[in-house]
């Protein structure tokens, strides 16, 4: 007990008033599929990229012997506003708080107050993003020693990305950060008003029978998506939609993840603008005009 509540004193002694961590949205410029490990996870190639679309994460310490409060809400300016019905100790921030309290081996209670505007289950990463902020936020906020790689691929294949802060060919099941170039590109998001269920879109694959990890292409910077089809296959409304932007962007549109995301590489912000705008006029699709990034908060 005595022990308790010098670490208690300690960790609110050095703990920050504060901390705001910006969790940035991703999209696969291009992603191979390869087999199922045995953690149940699938081999992946892909070349990942951050955005500028992002979630805003704002930690606040709490007294020692309070309980932690979450608060996730979407921001106004948020492309795609759903409903937030998952149990939040679901939440991927949540349990990378948790996470992290079990790592240390006590309490570390905060105030988290998380707005969300990265679509939920679009394959933008959005929470994965949030569950990388919430383990650097924690981090920082309370000085801890602790090594974040591990507990980022316990919590998803996305997050130890997420945590690296940069862009990158991710290879194995999400735990193998090879750092690449950022080039800047003008990115036209067009985000359709139905998802596609990941699990749905990975058995789709697998019974396409085995595939071929193909790295080479991937570090060639070829841009595919390994995944289309069976996400096309498991909502076939896609397809469709794929093809009518297509039409209207006259360029290639890509899927990001397992989608159901899409977006186009624009020459400049105008040519973006007034895609956006035939898109929003003439489709069911939300269109959000974006830019690679380099996020600031990485981990170090």
């Amino acid at each position: 007990m005595i022990l308790s509540r010098v670490l208690s004193g300690i960790l609110a002694d050095m703990a920050t008033s504060q901390i705001e961590c910006i969790a940035h949205a991703k999209i696969n410029m291009s992603l191979s599929v390869g087999t199922k490990q045995s953690n149940g996870l699938h081999e992946i190639a892909s070349r990942m990229v951050p955005i500028s679309l992002h979630d805003t994460l704002t930690l606040t310490p709490l007294d020692a012997h309070a309980l932690s409060r979450y608060a996730i809400l979407w921001e106004e300016d948020a492309p795609k506003q759903t409903e937030i019905d998952w149990p939040i100790r679901s939440d991927l921030a949540v349990k990378a708080h948790v996470l992290v309290q079990n790592q240390v081996g006590m309490t570390l209670p905060v105030q988290l107050k998380l707005q969300k505007r990265i679509p939920v289950g679009g394959g933008l990463g959005g929470g994965s993003a949030d569950a990388a902020a919430m383990l650097i936020g924690l981090k920082q906020l309370f000085h801890l020693d602790v090594d974040l790689q591990p507990l980022a691929c316990e919590l998803g294949s996305d997050v130890p990305f997420h945590l690296a802060g940069h862009a990158a060919i991710v290879g194995g099941t999400g735990e193998s950060i090879t750092e690449t170039p950022v080039e800047h590109k003008t990115i036209l998001l067009c985000i359709p008003p139905y998802g596609c269920n990941t699990g749905a879109v990975y058995q789709a694959f697998e019974r396409q029978g085995p595939q071929q990890l193909e790295v080479h292409r991937v570090e060639s910077g070829e841009l595919f998506n390994a995944l289309t089809n069976a996400a096309c296959e498991v909502t076939p409304q896609l397809k469709n939609d794929l093809e009518e932007l297509a039409n209207i962007c006259e360029c290639e549109v890509h899927l990001s993840g397992s989608g159901s995301t899409m977006f186009a590489i624009c020459d400049n912000d105008s040519h973006a603008q007034s895609l956006a705008e035939a898109i929003q006029s003439s489709t069911n699709c939300i269109a959000v005009v974006t830019e690679t990034c380099v996020p600031e908060n990485m981990e170090k």
